[in-house]
């Protein structure tokens, strides 16, 4: 049996049929901005490996990270002992974070730090004696991941999850809008433990913007009716908006703050839940404990490389490396605002999206975008970006050049 036969029967890729599977493209090395894929064929990467991959691949910086933790450990438990790699990436993400975050819990991956911030605000009305605050609010088009917690805060009609919503918990859903969010907290209030958002930037429930000041309302209306707000930005943390934090751009501070994905410049799997000193006495208020400890929490290896990624990062001029990958997806995907079947065009930060009014034959845009030398994702109605903040001019174009023909057959079929 060849390995591509071996891989279509016996591995299962994301959200992909074992009975009929999807096309996928094998890789044999990356470096930089690009795939190198079996056969020969060298593709840029629009993707950044689901927006992880932010300095490109095989990063020097990186490599010698990851090289020189390997010599000492891998991985050591963290209960009960700690190490310098976890004390150091702490250290660091408390300095750029939100001035108000005090405390630091590393998860496995984005899903399972929210599903910790879930915990969290449940038992901090727990110890503050008000456990009816169990119930979350959370937007339409929502998106916080694939675990069972998680998925119950995703939006259950328009988001993937929707075959599970028969067993999953059920919580309150609001508009993207002030006067909805107004509504439902005068409705719900007093069973609220949180508002979870993706500031700014709704992910994979649709690529969905909205303003600063819908972001300011929310922490208002969260301090108005005495609700934690929580910021799920594991998609959007670490510059991909323009800011260091989406947060940033409406001048707030969450009670909670999930940070994943270009964490580890793409290297591995980690994320953290920062929290502010509030939370933690809250918690700890009737001498409880925070319920939660991963296998792989605050894994050496994995800390070492994401310390030495937000160095990375923190050293490079990211601020005007994302200004101008913006004003290039701005310029680069402006045709197609005048093509019949495009619904929209928007773009912030290293973000750039085509929303198209009919769903996309996924297999046939990637086939066509591979012949173009660029690899992309599209899902649903919607063809996007989010290239590694190092990518250069000339790829830049390549890229858009790519999206705009695809829209352009798109609306030809």
């Amino acid at each position: 049996m060849s390995d591509k036969d071996f891989e279509q029967q016996h591995l299962w890729h994301p959200y992909a049929s074992m009975q009929t599977p999807a096309p996928v493209y094998h890789v044999e090395s990356a470096q930089g901005v690009r795939l190198n894929l079996l056969g020969g064929r060298e593709v840029i990467d629009g993707m950044a490996s689901w927006w992880c991959a932010i300095h490109g691949y095989n990063v020097p910086a990186l490599n010698q990270a990851a090289a020189k933790q390997l010599n000492s450990m891998a991985h050591v438990m963290f209960g009960g002992l700690t190490h310098q790699p976890a004390i150091d990436l702490a250290k660091t993400l408390l300095q750029i974070a939100p001035s108000n975050m005090q405390h630091v819990f590393f998860a496995d991956s984005g899903s399972v730090a929210v599903e910790v911030s879930l915990k969290m605000a449940i038992q901090y009305w727990k110890g503050r004696k008000q456990p009816q605050k169990s119930k979350f609010l959370s937007l339409k088009h929502a998106y916080h991941g694939d675990t069972f917690g998680a998925m119950a805060v995703c939006d259950p009609i328009s988001g993937m999850h929707h075959v599970f919503s028969d067993v999953l918990a059920e919580h309150i859903f609001s508009q993207v809008n002030a006067t909805a969010l107004r509504q439902a907290f005068e409705l719900h209030h007093q069973h609220l433990a949180a508002l979870i958002i993706e500031p700014m930037v709704q992910g994979a429930g649709g690529m969905h913007f909205y303003p600063a000041e819908l972001l300011q309302t929310m922490r208002t209306l969260c301090d108005e009716f005495d609700v934690l707000l929580i910021a799920d930005e594991i998609a959007t943390g670490f510059g991909r908006t323009g800011k260091l934090f989406a947060c940033e751009h409406a001048n707030i501070q969450p009670d909670i703050l999930c940070v994943g994905k270009a964490l580890t410049g793409g290297y591995m799997s980690l994320a953290a839940v920062l929290s502010d000193a509030e939370i933690s006495a809250g918690i700890h208020a009737q001498g409880d404990v925070l319920m939660h400890g991963p296998t792989f929490m605050a894994n050496p290896l994995a800390c070492a490389v994401a310390k030495a990624s937000l160095d990375l990062l923190l050293a490079s001029p990211w601020q005007s490396r994302v200004r101008h990958i913006q004003s290039q997806l701005e310029a680069g995907l402006a045709p197609c605002k005048d093509m019949p079947h495009v619904a929209d065009v928007r773009v912030l930060g290293a973000i750039g999206v085509l929303e198209m009014k009919h769903n996309l034959d996924v297999a046939q845009v990637q086939s066509r975008l591979l012949e173009q030398g660029i690899w992309l994702r599209p899902f649903g109605k919607l063809l996007y970006t989010m290239p590694a903040f190092v990518m250069d001019d000339a790829d830049l174009r390549q890229l858009t050049d790519a999206m705009v023909d695809a829209a352009r057959r798109a609306c030809v079929l």
